[in-house]
């Protein structure tokens, strides 16, 4: 296996959703969307560019603010479904008052077992690198009683309160994709895009025996140099970062959902030996694998 680096300062900053909500195990987070007027006081750090590493979707009301996703800029309206992707670059210009819902999630939600479906649909994969759906009157007041019942069952305690937000995302993600179908072509916008897609989709078919960038280079008929520089320009990430990425989820998922020992599950992903997986886990995950599998099975069980 390759030597693992560490990844390059970014210019542009990356904010996870447990630096958005304080809590690092969470893979769901719903809130009312409020702006200056509102419960959620914006942090000043969202009024420069930077990139968020988990998906978000928001139900605008009303509202009063403008910024911008990507190179594209966006007026708030009201009865509008907004949503982006993990790693686009965002920059509001101003906030002002606004009435709405907000939920957000990590890729690590996706990647469960369960939600392997979810990925495939196509909000998830956004073709049009679209950020916006329109509603009528009839789609508002389903997506409003979706995420309503998400923000109650978010604010509660009560027994199998994860299990219940995930299936209400299902429902959302699905009811989404089919908005999302009906208003936009699904082909990719420019060839850079495609690539990024296509790179993503070779990780998910060969991560447990590729692991250098040459190998995805040489699989796409590019040059590595220059595949590395479309990949780092439409993602935010280095190349070497996205097949790291796919394998702390697959180790994650691993060490949820099966009996393996980490031994095993170094050899299932391709790893020389356990010590060097354990060095790697630790180094992205913060944790070590056991310690990561206590602490999911404790919160998801």
């Amino acid at each position: 296996m390759a030597v693992l680096t560490a990844p390059e300062k970014p210019i542009i900053p990356t904010y996870t959703l447990a630096q958005n909500n304080g809590d690092s195990n969470a893979m769901i987070y719903v809130r009312n969307a409020g702006g200056e007027c509102g419960e959620y006081k914006l942090d000043p750090a969202f009024l420069q560019p930077h990139r968020k590493d988990y998906y978000l979707f928001v139900l605008i009301k009303s509202g009063a603010n403008r910024h911008w996703i990507d190179f594209m800029p966006y007026t708030v309206k009201a009865d509008t479904f907004y949503f982006t992707v993990p790693q686009q670059v965002h920059l509001k210009e101003h906030t002002g008052p606004t009435d709405g819902l907000m939920v957000s999630f990590t890729d690590e939600f996706l990647q469960l077992e369960d939600n392997h479906m979810l990925r495939a649909l196509p909000i998830i994969q956004n073709p049009a690198a679209a950020h916006e759906i329109q509603l009528t009157p009839e789609d508002v007041a389903f997506i409003d009683d979706t995420m309503r019942k998400m923000l109650a069952e978010f604010n509660t305690e009560s027994t199998w309160r994860n299990q219940m937000l995930a299936s209400w995302l299902r429902v959302l993600v699905i009811y989404m994709s089919r908005l999302y179908s009906e208003q936009y072509n699904e082909t990719c916008v420019t060839l850079n895009y495609c690539l990024l897609k296509s790179y993503q989709k070779l990780i998910g078919e060969h991560y447990q025996t590729l692991h250098d960038v040459a190998a995805y280079a040489e699989k796409l008929n590019l040059t590595p140099g220059h595949f590395s520089e479309v990949i780092k320009q439409q993602s935010g990430k280095t190349a070497i970062t996205h097949i790291h990425e796919r394998l702390i989820v697959e180790a994650k998922r691993r060490l949820l959902h099966t009996e393996l020992s980490v031994k095993q599950i170094a050899d299932e992903l391709g790893f020389e030996d356990a010590a060097y997986f354990n060095r790697f886990f630790k180094r992205l995950a913060d944790t070590t694998p056991i310690a990561y599998r206590q602490q999911i099975r404790e919160m998801y069980s």
